[in-house]
C-alpha cells in the first residue's frame, strides 16, 4: 500500500467514523466517549495493513462491542481489534478480563508467566497454592514454560488457581483454532499464555453481564467466529469470511538459536529443574523442533552437530582451534575422525588467505 492509497483510506476512514459517532455515543457507557473510541479506532488503523483491508462497518462494530463492556482497544492490553481477513473483531486482552471482575467488587484476579530459568512450588487440592522462588530477566516469549492464574472470591478462605504448561496451552489452541496462522496467540504468545488460564478460573468467579459477554467475545474469536453485542445481547455472526482449517506451516527452529540455547536448556534437564518434555514445549511454542534436534537436546553433552556447526561458524583460526577442542568429547570415533577433516581443512583455507 503506497503512502498516498494509505493517507486517502484513513480519511475516508475518518469521515466514516464522524457520520457514524452519533450511533456509537448511544452504544457507550457513561464513562466512554464517542471522539475517543474514534480515534483509537483511527490510530489501530492507521498501525495495521491488514485493519485496512477490513469492512470499516465490522470495525465501526467492534468499537461499539468494546465500548458495551467499557472497554478500550489498545490501550494497555484492555482488549483488542483483529483483523480476520476482511472482518474486525473484537477480543478481549487478560487485562481487560481481570478489569471487569475487578468491577464486580466480588473478586480479584490475576495472572502470571513463568520463565525457563525460574522455579516454582505448585500445591493443589484444599489448600491450594503457588510459589515462585526467584525472579527472572527473561523477556523472551520464547522462553515461557508455564502460565498461571489465580482468583479471589470474596470472603474466600483459599485461591483458585490455575496452572498450564505451555505444552497445555499450546493443545488448547491446536485443538480450537479455526482461523489458523492468523490466530492472534502467533503475534502476542504471552498474551494468549496469561489468558488461557485466566478464562478457566474466571469460570469459578462471580461472573457479572459484562464478564459474561467478555468470554463469549472471546470463545467466538477462538472459534473465528465474527461476534458482536446488540443491546446487551451476544450475536454470534457465524465464520468470518472463510476460515483457515489449518495453520500455516511454521518454519523449524534456527539452528543458530537452537545452538546458542542448547546449553541453556541441557543444563536446565540436568539440574532437574525442567523435564526434557517442558523444554520441548516451551521450544516448540516458537518453532517445530526437527528429530535430530529433539535428540541433541536429550543428550548429556556435547554431540557432533553441535560441534560440526561450531567449526562453520568458526570466522578466525582462534575460534577454529576453541571449536576443535571440543572434538575429543565425542564417543563415536569415526565421526571424531570426520571432525577433524573439517577442521583441518577449514584451517588449511584460513591460512592460505593470512
Amino acid at each position: 500500500m503506497t503512502k498516498q492509497l494509505k493517507k486517502n483510506g484513513l480519511k475516508q476512514f475518518s469521515n466514516y467514523l464522524d457520520k457514524l459517532k452519533p450511533q456509537i455515543e448511544l452504544a457507550l457507557p457513561q464513562h466512554l466517549s464517542a471522539n475517543r473510541m474514534a480515534r483509537l479506532a483511527l490510530t489501530a488503523f492507521s498501525n495495521s495493513e491488514k485493519l485496512q483491508k477490513c469492512d470499516p462497518k465490522s470495525i465501526a462494530a467492534s468499537i461499539m462491542t468494546a465500548g458495551q463492556l467499557g472497554l478500550e482497544p489498545g490501550v494497555n492490553g484492555a482488549g483488542f481489534l483483529v483483523p480476520y481477513k476482511t472482518t474486525c473483531t473484537f477480543i478481549p486482552g487478560w487485562k481487560g478480563l481481570v478489569d471487569l471482575v475487578s468491577r464486580s467488587g466480588r473478586g480479584t484476579v490475576y495472572t502470571g508467566v513463568i520463565f525457563s530459568d525460574q522455579e516454582y512450588t505448585f500445591k493443589d487440592g484444599a489448600k491450594r497454592d503457588l510459589v515462585i522462588h526467584n525472579e527472572t530477566d527473561l523477556i523472551d516469549p520464547n522462553e515461557i514454560t508455564h502460565a498461571f492464574a489465580i482468583g479471589w472470591v470474596k470472603d474466600a478462605q483459599f485461591p483458585i488457581i490455575e496452572l498450564w504448561s505451555v505444552k497445555k496451552i499450546t493443545s488448547h489452541r491446536n485443538k480450537y483454532n479455526k482461523v489458523g496462522s492468523s490466530h492472534y496467540s502467533y503475534r502476542d504468545w504471552e498474551m494468549y499464555c496469561r489468558k488461557v488460564p485466566l478464562l478457566q478460573v474466571i469460570k469459578y468467579m462471580p461472573a457479572s453481564v459484562e464478564l459474561a459477554n467478555a468470554i463469549d467475545l472471546n470463545n467466538g474469536a477462538e472459534m473465528g467466529h465474527g461476534v458482536t453485542i446488540e443491546d446487551g445481547i451476544v450475536i454470534d455472526n457465524g465464520f468470518v469470511d472463510d476460515p483457515e482449517d489449518e495453520p500455516k506451516e511454521k518454519h523449524p527452529y534456527p539452528e543458530k538459536g537452537f545452538s546458542e540455547s542448547l546449553p541453556k536448556w541441557r543444563s536446565l534437564i540436568a539440574s532437574g529443574k525442567k523435564t526434557h518434555d517442558q523444554i520441548i514445549a516451551m521450544a516448540q511454542s516458537a518453532h517445530p523442533l526437527t528429530e535430530s534436534q529433539i535428540e541433541r537436546l536429550k543428550e548429556p553433552g556435547i554431540v557432533f552437530v553441535d560441534i560440526e556447526y561450531k567449526l562453520s561458524l568458526a570466522k578466525n583460526i582462534d575460534e577454529l582451534d576453541l571449536a576443535a577442542d571440543l572434538i575429543g568429547e565425542v564417543a563415536d570415533p569415526d565421526k571424531r575422525e570426520q571432525l577433524m577433516v573439517m577442521y583441518k581443512q577449514s584451517k588449511t583455507e584460513m591460512e592460505s588467505k593470512q
